[in-house]
């Protein structure tokens, strides 16, 4: 990182609400791109950001805020969106956006947490900047790419 920040936190709290998910993806980028995160990456964590908590949102209690904390580690930002919910289990990781999280962020992990008053049901999801210059490197197929697949694959199989 160019400005000796490692291991910071930021953690933003909003209504549980699709209306405030831009918030979480801007400040997404903005953190990545401090970390020096290419522009593949960047959008990567965006959209990994927006798909966990579209994940959350619909099992959040009513009026619930949604947590969003953001951990900046040289060249890895980690992410934990949580929402208060009865929900007897996190969401599942067979689903198809769960798919999409998982190739765009690489590491995921759903917990539910009884600890507190009522349950928290918590996404982690890890993303790391790419360490190789696309100009000097062969680079695999794009995150996003790879997502295009998986909706052609599994849309050609329900055909």
């Amino acid at each position: 990182m160019t400005d000796g920040h490692a291991n910071d936190h930021v953690e933003l709290r909003v209504p549980a609400t699709g209306a405030y998910l831009a918030v979480l993806r801007t400040a997404a980028a903005g953190l990545a791109a401090r970390l020096d995160f290419t522009l593949d990456d960047i959008e990567d964590l965006r959209i990994a950001v927006d798909e966990a908590c579209a994940l959350l949102i619909p099992i959040a209690d009513e009026g619930a805020q949604l947590t969003c904390r953001f951990e900046l580690q040289d060249a890895v930002l980690k992410v934990a969106v949580s929402v208060p919910s009865t929900a007897d289990a996190p969401p599942e990781p067979g689903s198809f956006a769960w798919t999409v999280l998982s190739a765009l962020a690489g590491d995921v992990e759903a917990i539910r947490d009884n600890r507190q008053q009522g349950r928290t049901q918590r996404l982690r999801v890890s993303s790391t900047a790419s360490l190789t210059s696309p100009a000097t490197a062969t680079m695999p197929p794009s995150r996003v790419e790879k997502i295009r697949m998986l909706a052609w694959s599994a849309s050609a199989r329900s055909a």
